[in-house]
């Protein structure tokens, strides 16, 4: 009896050092396949990075043409950035007072503004693409300047899923061999109440694993999926990337607050942003406004051309939806820019004020006016009590 113990023993210790062996070389192979998958998909995002750099340059030598600060050559810029999967954000350089502000993917997270001319962040993740000349007859030492993601986010996270399931299944391998050795050097009665023993600590284990939920929160995504427009979280920053661009070109810009009085779900709602963004043919410059209202920033458009389009899109308003065809179908307010160098939380705040009257009076718009004099007045007196 003794013997046939002992070379029990023996064979169950020459297949746990073979199971041993295997789990080593898949714990190896699962992180040199990482290292390699990693490594390409990086070749592949610089690769993608400088061919849509190289698209963008010859975008910018084409539209550049008409001047940097041209409204067509802006929103080109923009609209290539935006359609771009790697490049995050550009920066034209030229002469003093003839290039455009930077164009971002997501506002201040690329670009130091606080820099003159302004410079790109040092950050993880962001690979700086260099520099290519715009040749441009009227213009000379122009430039412009790229920004791109160093990772494909998406593939890493693939990447790194897919690694730490090869690596369970080793520690898997791993705890059942033991287990089988366990037992196998035990006595059936002692084997059988010793595992009984173990149970316990290993359900515990696989609650805790199944306790792990996902904390994230907010939105997700460019575009709200009950309307299809922008969330209401990024206006603020938005609205400041347009204002520091309108200001920067001495444009003036309307930011117009709209609530759809007579809109009772969500259906109804959607098709409402979905007129308004027909009609103002700027998706990304909608977001939504409370339950049921949309926020429209309008470049370019001073308060009366605002207030003319606001009346416009009422009157569609009232003829696209059943029982829209009372004075209350629509509210809203409107403020603007005015030549006034201002931050978002005021214009924002200002159309507010302008939706609230409406609302109270049952006016269908009502345009917030600053009095210009009036505001060059109190920061002269404020920039007076600066030491």
């Amino acid at each position: 009896m003794g013997k046939q113990s002992k070379n029990g023993k023996s064979e169950t210790s020459g297949v746990g050092a073979v199971i041993a062996a295997i789990c080593i070389i898949i714990y190896l192979g699962a992180l040199v396949q990482a290292a390699v998958r990693l490594y390409l998909s990086v070749e592949q995002c610089r690769i993608q990075a400088e061919e849509e750099f190289d698209e963008i340059a010859a975008l910018a030598q084409v539209y550049g043409r008409r001047g940097f600060t041209d409204p067509q050559f802006i929103e080109t810029m923009y609209n290539k950035l935006r359609s771009s999967t790697s490049i995050e954000a550009l920066i034209i350089y030229g002469p003093e007072g003839e290039y455009p502000p930077p164009f971002e993917r997501q506002s201040g997270y690329a670009v130091n503004m606080e820099n003159n001319p302004p410079s790109f962040i040092n950050k993880w993740g962001l690979s700086n693409k260099g520099s290519k000349p715009l040749q441009i007859d009227n213009i000379r030492g122009a430039n412009i300047k790229a920004v791109a993601r160093a990772f494909d986010y998406n593939e890493l996270s693939k990447i790194l899923k897919e690694t730490l399931l090869i690596i369970m299944v080793g520690f898997a391998l791993s705890f059942f061999t033991m287990l089988l050795q366990f037992l196998a050097g035990t006595g059936a009665g002692t084997g059988l109440v010793r595992a009984n023993e173990k149970t316990e600590p290993a359900d515990t284990d696989s609650d805790t694993d199944t306790g792990i939920k996902d904390t994230e929160s907010g939105p997700k995504g460019l575009y709200s999926s009950r309307s299809n427009i922008g969330w209401e979280e990024y206006t603020r920053d938005r609205l400041d990337s347009e204002l520091h661009r309108c200001s920067a070109t001495e444009k003036d810009l309307s930011l117009l607050y709209m609530d759809f009085t007579d809109i009772k779900n969500d259906a109804m709602y959607r098709q409402a942003a979905e007129e308004a963004a027909a009609f103002f043919m700027s998706r990304d410059l909608l977001f939504e406004y409370g339950k049921y209202g949309v926020c429209a920033i309008l470049p370019g458009d001073n308060l009366e051309t605002g207030k003319s389009k606001a009346e416009k899109f009422y009157r569609r308003i009232l003829e696209k939806f059943p029982g829209g065809k009372n004075t209350s179908g629509l509210r809203a307010g409107i403020s603007s820019r005015s030549g006034r160098l201002l931050n978002a939380d005021t214009l924002m705040m200002e159309a507010a004020e302008g939706l609230n009257k409406a609302r109270k009076d049952k006016s269908p718009i009502i345009a917030f006016k600053s009095n210009l004099d009036k505001y060059r007045a109190f920061i002269a007196s404020q920039n007076r009590k600066v030491p």
